[in-house]
């Protein structure tokens, strides 16, 4: 059994329990920072969102890091951060509004280019129009986030 485990899974490329499957000649990953090209936005949400991505494949892979030319690439650019009312009420006010979050990325694949992308991903949270947004905005951008990131992640290296 594993004989037959190993040359499985070492056919063409490597599994982890994470359900990533990277080629073995890849060995770097790069991450351009993420601007934000949205008209409104949290300050720190570039910031968070690049170093999120870098801490995921840090985490979940054996890929080193560069600061350029890996052999996984990211780069791209936050395109929208709206909030929208939701649930209108009988009296014409909103009982619920939702943050969304829209992040355009570009993937290349050095190794594999049958798997570069260019895709926007989106993603939003619903929250109780009587809360104080500023209160409660932090906290939903790192829940949006950790989702772009699931979303970015899976498509980029998780090829089931």
């Amino acid at each position: 059994i594993l004989v037959f485990l190993s040359i499985i899974l070492t056919d063409c490329k490597i599994y982890s329990f994470t359900g990533a499957s990277i080629s073995p000649e890849t060995k770097t990953f790069s991450v351009e920072y993420f601007q934000n090209n949205a008209p409104i936005a949290s300050p720190s949400l570039s910031n968070n969102l690049t170093e999120k991505l870098k801490q995921r494949f840090l985490n979940q892979t054996q890929l080193k890091y560069t600061n350029s030319n890996g052999d996984l690439q990211f780069k791209g650019y936050i395109s929208n951060y709206s909030i929208t009312p939701i649930a209108i009420q009988s009296n014409e006010t909103a009982a619920m509004n939702r943050l969304t979050i829209s992040v355009f990325v570009e993937f290349y694949n050095q190794q594999d280019p049958k798997y570069n992308f260019q895709t926007t991903f989106s993603r939003y949270e619903d929250f109780n129009s009587n809360i104080d947004f500023s209160s409660i905005e932090e906290s939903i951008n790192e829940k949006i986030i950790d989702y772009i990131i699931d979303d970015i992640f899976n498509k980029s290296v998780v090829n089931w």
